[in-house]
């Protein structure tokens, strides 16, 4: 017959802490975070209890190092600890005086919100340094005994309550000294290593950290405060503090979220650009807070890649951290700080929108990286409105309109957005796929970058109006609109159907499998020819960027289009017609072929084209000279 019986699970606590010690923390520097966040903790729960001071000293944490003594003391003038807490708090691992505090502050109805600590095990990171710990201290209570306490960490303590000279010599809260490890004494011994980790980890505790009698914590927590209160001078302190940038920002966004996650954000625009020529791609992202206590700098879930460029901090209450707070445990709430923060950030883009020189400098400095959202596809409305684009009816290269502006000058019935890419705002001038567009007055957005092409298809569309390729474009939609711009004078009537027909079939004998096909067009005013893509989708940009990416250098087949009313068009049709073997003709259709390659970027090889020009110059010449 068996029997039932309970057991309690057991603990070999040497082994215990030697997990707490070198296996919870990654970096060493750690431990001075936690007992500052305990002595912050302390002097809050003395703040709230709204216990009444035996002294006039001011509430702060001091940090005093020796290194001829190989030591280092963190002090506070808090609450303090009774024998009995200082046994259930320190000497019990896991056990939270402050997750305990917490707990009986919100039964009673009342706030705790400076409160750091919950896990119970933070003060036990001191042994990664420490070889010996010596804790003293004296509750904040009338007529409360100090007591000391001393470890080396190796799973026991001693405890005694103080008399006498001792126990004068202890005033309200509580002072850890710390022997330290022979190896690492002089590293944290050393001031200025001392406050390069307060100012990393715990700079914007509320309470002054004097370290050797100098406060190091002089930056406010800015994004704790209410914004009416804040001066500008004070923002630019504290972007200065976080960015190491003399100059202002060039915007600033300050927010208090509520719902669907509690944190407050403080957010800069710098006026210059870090990513030049794509470095520094990785020093990126915004600087994890939670309750003041930096968890995680440069946290790359908080915003989206193409709002990189935005720096500062976030801090909350409600993150679940592990027990080391180092990492998070859940990533759900971090996704719903990007959700709302990421609208946040576009509204006020949108508001420096309003002043177009202001938004002109941001996008001048900012737009190769913002440009990346076109991925974002639940803030696509709000993206594509904040794109600028050059335009052909700008005056200049450096003029910017909108889609909205470009929506608001569009024909009658017109329902695309045309656009056309190119290396420069002169190579789109030449570019025959745009002359139809001049004479019918439709404004083509310009392209100078790659990724422009790909943002203009992932969009796609925009308030009911179609993103079109101006070279995809079809005449006959264009076709219908009244002419703004004149012909060229030197434009000829189109030669007879059959004596052009006749024509497009020489220039595809001679060109052969080098094009597609060759037919007559109606898109092109004033070049005599131009190429297009056979499959009246793939923009020659497009094309080249996938070939690139596919490292294919091959020239890719196009149809290559005739314009009938060009007089040059015109008289090789009559040279054909008069002689179908004419060499002029062969010469002039690989010129202008090759012409055509020129324009578009794939004539990787343009001996042949000079030597032609070369020769129809000679003969040119020498006509011309006879007429003279």
């Amino acid at each position: 017959m068996s029997t039932h019986a309970t057991y309690e699970f057991k603990a070999e606590i040497k082994q215990l802490l030697e997990i707490l010690v070198h296996s919870l923390y990654t970096d060493r520097e750690i431990f001075l975070r936690e007992l500052v966040s305990n002595a912050s903790d302390a002097l809050d729960k003395l703040r709230i209890t709204a216990a009444e001071a035996t002294d006039e000293a001011p509430l702060e944490i001091r940090i005093e190092a020796d290194k001829d003594k190989k030591t280092l003391a963190i002090s506070d003038n808090g609450i303090g600890m009774t024998e009995a807490e200082l046994v259930e708090n320190i000497g019990t691992i896991a056990h939270s005086g402050s997750a305990a505090f917490l707990k009986a502050m919100k039964e009673a109805g009342n706030s705790a919100d400076g409160i750091i600590g919950r896990f119970g095990v933070g003060f036990y990171s001191v042994y990664m340094v420490a070889q010996s710990v010596r804790i003293l201290t004296r509750s904040h209570r009338e007529g409360a005994t100090p007591v000391e306490w001393i470890s080396e960490g190796q799973g026991a303590y001693s405890i005694r309550e103080l008399s006498g000279e001792e126990a004068q010599a202890v005033g309200r809260g509580t002072r850890i000294e710390i022997s330290l490890k022979d190896d690492l004494a002089e590293q944290f011994t050393e001031a200025d290593t001392l406050r390069h980790i307060i100012r990393k980890h715990s700079n914007f505790l509320s309470f002054p950290i004097i370290v050797d009698g100098e406060r190091v914590n002089t930056v406010p927590a800015l994004w704790r405060e209410p914004k009416f209160q804040i001066t500008k001078e004070q923002y630019k302190e504290f972007y200065s503090f976080l960015t190491y940038d003399l100059d202002e920002p060039m915007d600033t966004l300050h927010v208090s979220v509520d719902a669907p996650v509690q944190f407050n954000a403080l957010c800069f625009i710098p006026k210059k650009s870090k990513d030049f020529m794509g470095f520094d791609r990785e020093d990126w992202g915004l600087d994890l807070y939670v309750r003041r206590v930096l968890i995680q700098r440069q946290n790359k879930d908080l915003i989206p890649q193409y709002l990189m460029f935005a720096r500062g901090v976030v801090d909350t209450e409600d993150l679940p951290l592990n027990i080391s707070r180092e990492t998070l445990q859940d990533n759900r709430l971090i996704r719903k700080i990007n959700t709302t923060l990421t609208k946040q950030i576009l509204s006020q883009l949108a508001k420096m929108a309003e002043d177009k020189d202001a938004y002109a400098t941001f996008w001048r400095e900012h737009s190769r990286v913002f440009k990346a959202g076109y991925m974002d596809f639940a803030n696509r409305e709000a993206f594509a409105a904040l794109l600028r684009f050059n335009s052909s009816s700008c005056e200049a290269a450096d003029e910017l309109v909108s889609l909205d502006e470009y929506i608001s000058r569009a024909k009658p019935d017109q329902k695309q957005v045309y656009f056309a890419f190119g290396p420069s705002r002169e190579a789109l001038k030449l570019n025959p796929h745009l002359e139809l567009f001049r004479k019918k007055g439709v404004e083509v957005l310009y392209l100078y970058e790659p990724i422009d092409e790909f943002v203009m298809d992932a969009l796609h569309t925009y308030k009911e109006f179609t993103l079109t390729p101006a070279e995809l474009a079809k005449p006959d939609d264009l076709a219908k609109l009244p002419d703004v711009e004149q012909a060229p004078e030197e434009a000829a009537a189109a030669p007879e159907k059959d004596s052009l027909e006749a024509l497009l079939v020489r220039f595809k004998d001679i060109l052969g499998d080098g094009v597609a096909d060759v037919r007559a067009t109606s898109r092109l005013t004033g070049s005599p020819c131009c190429l297009v893509n056979p499959d009246g989708h793939t923009t020659s940009s497009m094309d080249k960027i996938m070939r690139a990416m596919n490292h294919d250098a091959s020239v890719p087949k196009k149809v290559m289009e005739l314009n009938p009313t060009h007089p040059l068009v015109r008289n090789l049709a009559d040279l054909h017609q008069a002689d179908p073997q004419d060499p002029f003709v062969e010469q002039a259709a690989r010129q202008l072929f090759e012409s055509a390659l020129l324009l578009e970027g794939y004539l990787s090889d343009p001996h042949a084209l000079v030597g032609r020009v070369q020769d129809l110059l000679s003969k040119a010449s020498g006509w011309y000279a006879k007429s003279k």
